[in-house]
């Protein structure tokens, strides 16, 4: 029978890449840390993380049974709070930056959804792709996507797992064909994405351990990522995009994945702040509430459904 403290060892290990760090967290030995990981594989019969005395990562079994625990545990969570009383009272001000495409098609009714739980929240979200300078600008929280290239803000996973895609409209597959290896993406229009002035066109793709990078070429670039979208779903071209992004365009076949046994450039979603000071009760329950939201979206991940 699965343990609510071990699922906790196992997702707080993961976040952070370190056992040792998860059990100074949750205030446990080190040995009865190990001891959860080891039941939690044992219940399971599946190897989490690939351990050396040296480094400690998720196996693949590992990265796709996070999306779940993550998942279970939030749903613990709001029913904890749900019988209580229900969720706790917040207030005040939440200033928010989101990506463009993210923004616009995803997030706005997940903090719809977040506000109607909290109504005496207020929200401030600004949307855009560049970068947010959180020291300098109105701004208390940033959603972003990859690593984040300052490491003195404090970075919160929230979708540790997400990868990039490749995916085209049903309308330009039926006129140009579908791309069946990536050195004919030569032959194809690739809409390419532009961020502080650097056009994204060598797209990078994981076979295997082998790293293959493609250079891409087209008629279109756009410094706005919704843009990118919203010219792939009309047919005007491939995209490589975030998995979050077009998850729902696909379920719904406005979009189609190319190539899905390449494994797309990780993309993780984090989200960034200044201080660990500004770690509020709503910050806390906003980035639950997102994580929850985005464990749904990659659960039928094409590089997830095909293990």
């Amino acid at each position: 029978m699965l343990r609510i403290d071990d699922l906790q060892l196992f997702v707080r290990t993961a976040d952070s890449g370190s056992l040792s760090a998860a059990a100074r967290g949750l205030d446990v030995s080190p040995a009865v840390a190990s001891a959860a990981l080891k039941r939690l594989e044992a219940s399971l019969g599946a190897r989490l993380f690939v351990r050396s005395t040296r480094s400690l990562r998720l196996t693949a079994e590992g990265e796709a049974y996070l999306l779940h625990a993550r998942a279970a545990l939030a749903s613990l969570h709001e029913g904890a709070q749900a019988l209580a009383g229900g969720r706790e009272a917040i207030s005040g001000v939440l200033q928010l930056s989101a990506p463009s495409d993210f923004g616009r098609n995803v997030l706005l009714p997940w903090l719809d959804e977040f506000q109607a739980s909290h109504p005496q929240l207020q929200l401030r979200l600004l949307l855009g792709d560049g970068l947010t300078d959180l020291f300098r600008q109105p701004v208390d929280l940033v959603l972003r996507y990859g690593e984040p290239q300052d490491s003195s803000l404090v970075a919160l996973p929230v979708a540790a797992g997400n990868r990039r895609v490749l995916c085209a409209s049903p309308a330009y597959l039926q006129r140009h064909g579908a791309p069946q290896r990536l050195d004919e993406l030569a032959g194809h229009n690739c809409l390419r994405f532009m961020l502080a002035g650097r056009v994204h066109d060598r797209w990078c793709f994981q076979e295997g351990r082998r790293a293959l990078t493609v250079q891409v070429s087209g008629d279109r670039v756009s410094d706005d990522a919704d843009v990118v979208r919203r010219w792939a779903l009309a047919g005007g071209g491939l995209a490589y995009k975030s998995w979050l992004d077009i998850a729902d365009d696909v379920a719904a076949g406005r979009l189609q994945v190319l190539l899905p046994e390449l494994g797309g450039e990780p993309a993780p979603l984090n989200l960034l702040c200044a201080h660990r000071a500004q770690l509020s009760q709503p910050v806390r329950l906003l980035r639950e509430h997102l994580q929850q939201r985005c464990a749904e979206l990659l659960a039928p991940a094409p590089w997830l459904a095909a293990r």
